[in-house]
C-alpha cells in the first residue's frame, strides 16, 4: 500500500468514527432524550418491570413488559409504537385475592427533533402521543388520551448533563370524567466512562386534582450501559413520593438499533 492509499484509508477511518453516534434511549428514565432515531433506521426499546403498591390495606403487584418501537420517518422525525405490554397483577388483602393477566393498551405517536437546537442552547424535541383504548378489559383505558410533551437537554459538562420534560395529558378518571393534567420531569445524568452512564430523577407523570387521581411522582435512579454503538442494557428503580404513586418500582431492560 502507498502512502497516499494509506493515508486516505486513515482519514476515512477517523471519518467513519466521528459520524458514529452511539444509540440514544429514551428509556430508562421518564424524561424521553430529545434525539431522533435517524432516516432509515428503527430502534427497539423493550424490559421487564415489577412494581408493588398498597393503597387501603390492599397489596397490588404487577409484573409488565414496557416495550416503545421507533421508525426514523426522516432525519429528524421519527413515528412511535409504545405499550406496556403483557400484564400479569395480583391483588391481595382487605378480603380480597384476585390475579389478572392480560395487554395493556397502545400509544402511537411522533417526535420531532428541533434541527440546530443544540447549537444556540438546549437541545429540543416535541413529543405528541396518543394512548388509545386498545388492551385487554381488566387493563383498558377510556378512550383516546392525547398527550403533549417537550423535551431540552444540556450538556452541561463533558460529562454531566441536564434534561427537563414538561408536558399535559387529556385523560379521562374512573367516573369516566374527562380532564386535563400535567406532566414534567427533570433528570441529571451523569457518564462514567464512554460506556456507561448514570442517572437520578424526578418524575412527575401526573399532575391532578385528587379527584380525578391526584399526583403521581417518583424519584427514580439508574443506569445504562453500551454494549456496542448500537445496542444497550439497562437497571433502573423508582420511589413513589406521593400517596397515589406506587410504593416502588425495579425494571431491567434492552434496547438495539437497526
Amino acid at each position: 500500500m502507498t502512502f497516499r492509499n494509506a493515508t486516505a484509508a486513515l482519514l476515512a477511518l477517523f471519518s467513519a468514527a466521528a459520524w458514529a453516534d452511539p444509540i440514544a434511549t429514551d428509556r430508562p428514565d421518564f424524561v424521553e432524550s430529545s434525539n431522533t432515531v435517524g432516516a432509515g433506521r428503527w430502534q427497539l426499546e423493550t424490559s421487564i418491570a415489577y412494581e408493588s403498591d398498597q393503597q387501603s390495606g390492599v397489596e397490588a403487584t404487577t409484573w409488565s413488559t414496557p416495550t416503545l418501537l421507533r421508525i426514523g420517518m426522516g432525519e429528524y422525525l421519527e413515528a412511535r409504537i409504545e405499550t406496556e405490554g403483557l400484564l400479569s397483577q395480583d391483588l391481595d388483602g382487605n378480603g380480597i385475592n384476585d390475579s389478572n393477566t392480560g395487554y395493556a393498551d397502545t400509544a402511537v405517536g411522533l417526535k420531532w427533533h428541533v434541527p440546530g437546537s443544540e447549537d444556540s442552547g438546549p437541545s429540543i424535541g416535541v413529543l405528541l402521543h396518543a394512548d388509545l383504548d386498545s388492551g385487554s378489559s381488566d387493563f383498558r383505558g377510556d378512550g383516546v388520551r392525547p398527550s403533549l410533551r417537550v423535551v431540552a437537554e444540556w450538556e452541561l459538562s463533558e460529562r454531566v448533563s441536564l434534561g427537563i420534560m414538561p408536558g399535559v395529558i387529556s385523560d379521562k378518571d374512573d367516573n369516566g370524567e374527562r380532564f386535563t393534567a400535567g406532566i414534567l420531569g427533570a433528570v441529571m445524568g451523569y457518564a462514567i466512562n464512554d460506556s456507561t452512564r448514570v442517572f437520578a430523577e424526578v418524575a412527575a407523570e401526573q399532575i391532578a386534582a385528587d379527584n380525578h387521581g391526584g399526583d403521581v411522582v417518583n424519584f427514580d435512579i439508574g443506569t445504562a450501559h453500551l454494549l456496542s454503538e448500537d445496542a444497550q442494557v439497562d437497571l433502573a428503580a423508582s420511589f413513589g413520593m406521593t400517596d397515589e404513586t406506587p410504593e416502588w418500582a425495579v425494571t431491567v431492560g434492552y434496547s438495539v438499533r437497526f
